[in-house]
């Protein structure tokens, strides 16, 4: 729990304002604390109201996901420019973090501190990826996971029309409108980082897992598409860091566990599972569609006129980016009806295998991947001048199964505590009542309350740490203006904050939103005040529903405030 003169511990309760990426590496349990912030918040129980969301209590729960991610769709984009939330360098954040961790495990660890995961990292260039390419190597970015509100607030910044979030911002939005929005239970929902992604797998039926704005089952996972290789880069490339539900987190690097043991082992069976799967024919047609080059060894037939045609596997799979068929299932015979007569032949190509006989070979049955004499009898089927089997085969065993690198469960220290037990039934009044009553004796619970923003039930200090150490955009936007044509920008904002009640936005979010509570904006021009001048002496004074920020130096500058909290005192910005 908070302790107000423990450094350690202002450091924590901070990180869980700012939420940034390297922040959730050091702190897992914030992870859980974003997802519960959103489960708190007024904005995400308005989506049950939405007439998209009519009658889900009769739909089943893919179905329910399945209306869940086409609204996300709809009302979020991927967001990761650089801009959003300003820049940081390694030194600054590895000083910060040195004192939980050790810094050269760290730069092992994480992306933004040297990590660059096996090869296909380096072969990309990661910093030229992710657009870091054009600052000195020691800048990395402050990115920050979005709670619901500062992800809808997006469509108050120039050029997004909707809403949008980072990866992690979309994780844990996901994780909660599950809970919230398509009634899954928490013990379902099992949030995974990598150093360069974060999604999450749905314990329900097959399983289904997250990534950004879409959801991928275990069949979307074998389909060979564009859309899912990418899914796949993260659990292919990377190892798993962290993983963390309702009981709490295991972490690759930190010796200790506070997740439910028996929790992860099902969670780690379940996503091997997922990750697996056996041969038939749909997946051998979906290996081809995801290994085009070899498409040019092999060929389809089809009847036409009471006639057999022949045709190359590639114009097939051509024509299924214009077609809702596909060469892979049932679908076929319609995808053949689509395609031209005359790209068909009238005998069977020389040096191509006919899939068709491939597909009468695998009628009825699947392949075990682990059976060596299938294996064998694959080869045989595949055995052609066209290419080596023995490379194909093994390219294809590796199609069929991710093997995911997760934290070794026998390296750890299990402590278990209290897990979060929330009902999907239960209103939103009751939810933050239990989060509440538990914040002495669970982590997340308490810290939740911090990435809620709510300054009734958190402590100022972390918050304003975070407001005056970490927004570098609201200092940059300021540029050249001295603090009266500051101020007086700020007072042309509208006087709306992002956050409802005694929730309180940090200074980037009052600029890049360009609104904000009198409060808020208060701090933001502390915040650019104290950048150009750190020795300077500043304080807030409240009368009513005006709030004063007094400088020295400069003067007084007052703005209206309709939130009904004091003005943190002079004690809460000693130090900082």
């Amino acid at each position: 729990m908070y302790k107000a003169n423990d450094a350690k511990s202002l450091e924590r309760y901070s990180s869980a304002v700012t939420l940034s990426d390297m922040e959730l590496f050091i702190f897992p349990e914030i992870l859980f604390s974003a997802v519960l912030a959103n489960i708190m918040s007024p904005n995400l129980w308005k989506w049950r109201d939405d007439t998209w969301f009519g009658k889900m209590e009769k739909q089943n729960p893919y179905r329910r996901m399945l209306r869940l991610k086409q609204y996300i769709m709809d009302h979020f984009a991927f967001n990761l420019d650089l801009d959003t939330w300003g820049l940081t360098t390694k030194d600054t954040e590895l000083a910060r973090f040195s004192p939980f961790i050790d810094t050269s495990v760290l730069a092992q660890s994480n992306a933004l501190f040297g990590y660059e995961g096996d090869k296909y990292y380096f072969d990309i260039d990661i910093r030229k990826h992710f657009g870091l390419d054009k600052y000195v190597s020691d800048v990395i970015p402050y990115w920050k996971t979005e709670t619901v509100e500062a992800m809808e607030a997006f469509r108050y910044k120039d050029g997004y029309p909707s809403g949008a979030g980072e990866c992690v911002s979309l994780s844990t939005l996901y994780a909660s409108a599950l809970f919230v929005v398509a009634g899954v239970p928490l013990d379902k929902i099992y949030m995974m980082a990598t150093p360069l992604h974060s999604q999450n797998f749905v314990d329900l039926s097959d399983g289904v897992i997250t990534n950004n704005r879409r959801i991928v089952t275990r069949n979307m996972w074998f389909n060979g598409s564009e859309i899912t290789a990418k899914a796949q880069r993260a659990l292919r490339n990377e190892r798993v860091t962290i993983v963390a539900n309702n009981t709490g987190w295991i972490h690759t690097v930190y010796g200790e566990a506070s997740m439910s043991r028996p929790a992860y082992e099902a969670f780690a069976g379940k996503l091997t599972e997922f990750l697996s799967t056996d041969i038939d024919f749909p997946v051998l047609a979906s290996f081809l569609r995801d290994r085009s080059r070899l498409q040019k060894c092999f060929q389809f037939s089809h009847s036409c006129c009471g006639k057999p045609r022949y045709i190359e596997a590639e114009k097939v799979f051509g024509y299924e980016h214009n077609s809702r068929s596909r060469a892979s299932d049932d679908s076929r015979a319609t995808l053949m009806h689509e395609i031209d007569e005359d790209e068909f032949y009238p005998e069977p190509l020389p040096s191509r295998i006919l899939l068709d006989e491939l597909e009468e070979f695998f009628k009825g049955r699947a392949l075990s991947i682990d059976c060596e004499c299938n294996v064998d009898q694959l080869k045989q089927r595949l055995h052609h001048t066209c290419f080596s089997v023995e490379e194909v085969v093994a390219d294809l065993l590796k199609f069929c199964r991710t093997t995911p690198r997760l934290p070794d469960p026998a390296t750890k220290t299990w402590v278990e505590p209290k897990p979060v037990e929330i009902d999907p039934s239960w209103s939103r009044e009751k939810i933050i009542d239990y989060v509440e009553s538990i914040r002495t004796t669970n982590e997340a619970a308490d810290l939740a309350f911090m990435a809620f923003r709510d300054m009734r039930r958190a402590p100022w200090k972390p918050f304003l740490k975070a407001a005056l150490q970490r927004c570098p955009v609201s200092i940059a936007g300021a540029g050249n203006l001295d603090l009266s044509q500051t101020a007086e920008r700020l007072r042309t904002m509208p006087n709306e904050s992002i956050y409802d009640g005694t929730r309180m936005a940090q200074p980037d979010e009052v600029w890049n939103y360009q609104r904000g509570d009198g409060l808020e904006k208060a701090i933001c021009l502390i915040n650019i005040a104290k950048a150009r001048s750190p020795e300077s002496t500043l304080h807030l004074e409240k009368h009513g529903s005006q709030i004063a920020v007094i400088d020295e130096k400069a003067g007084r500058f007052v703005f209206e405030s309709v939130k009904n909290l004091d003005a943190p005192g002079e004690e809460e910005f000693a130090g900082l």
